[in-house]
């Protein structure tokens, strides 16, 4: 595995998110800078400062790195929007001057909607920070053990019911909490329960929004024609209650 610098303090921790991915795809390719570059059509320098966080790549690029890997391509596009809608302070093209001119692997009508760049600064910066020494910094051998956050396992139950034309699952009534990877608690129970009757499902209805409801709630985002994030805000909401 590639032993990845330190990334920018300054940057936005949805950019962290998905340079810390696209960092996990080169090291599961296992290929050099060179051969990522011969087998994907973008130049060596161009990769480079991809995953270094100097600029977003384009879709195509990062279809055509999951697509080596045999990578399903739908989390890191929503990781991908995701950092494109980081506040910026530049934009630099996507295309970098020194990128080959000749044919590249064709982006989906999907992921041509994706952003541009997305370098940021200000209120991020710590955050951005933490995450990166977190996942990419090795561990010293006489650190000590650090607490962890423990999420609570509470049994939910689904109790369906409809009122004014909504379906309830009798865990929350909230029609505007959003919601996204790593929280936990009834609205997120309810979430689950509302997947399920739906059928998408996300697993256990256990409270906690994990890799497989994040999953359900991009199929369920798909199928009503919602933009695909991954996350539940008040249009989610909508279209599962409904």
């Amino acid at each position: 595995m590639a032993r990845w610098r330190p990334l920018p303090a300054g940057l936005d921790p949805a950019v962290v998110r998905f340079v810390v991915q696209l960092r996990k795809l080169k090291d599961d390719s296992g290929l050099s800078l060179p051969r990522l570059a011969a087998k994907t059509g973008y130049s060596a320098s161009s990769w480079e400062r991809y995953f270094v966080g100097k600029t977003l790549p384009p879709a195509a690029a990062v279809e055509a790195l999951a697509a080596l890997v045999g990578a399903d391509p739908v989390r890191i596009e929503v990781l991908r929007e995701a950092a494109s809608r980081a506040p910026v302070d530049q934009q630099p093209d996507e295309q970098a001057a020194d990128e080959p001119a000749g044919p590249r692997p064709a982006a989906s009508s999907r992921t041509r909607r994706l952003g541009r760049t997305a370098l940021t600064a200000g209120a991020g910066a710590v955050v951005g920070a933490a995450i990166t020494l977190l996942v990419l910094s090795p561990e010293p051998a006489n650190a000590k053990p650090q607490a962890l956050v423990v999420k609570p396992r509470t049994v939910y139950t689904c109790t369906y019911t409809q009122r004014d034309g909504r379906w309830y699952a009798g865990n929350s009534t909230t029609t505007s909490d959003i919601l996204e990877v790593d929280m936990w608690g009834p609205e997120v129970a309810e979430l689950q329960c509302l997947l399920q009757h739906a059928g998408f499902s996300p697993g256990a209805a256990d409270g906690n929004f994990g890799p497989l409801t994040e999953t359900a709630v991009i199929d369920a985002q798909k199928a009503h024609h919602l933009d695909v994030d991954g996350q539940v805000g008040p249009q989610t909401w909508a279209a599962l209650r409904g």
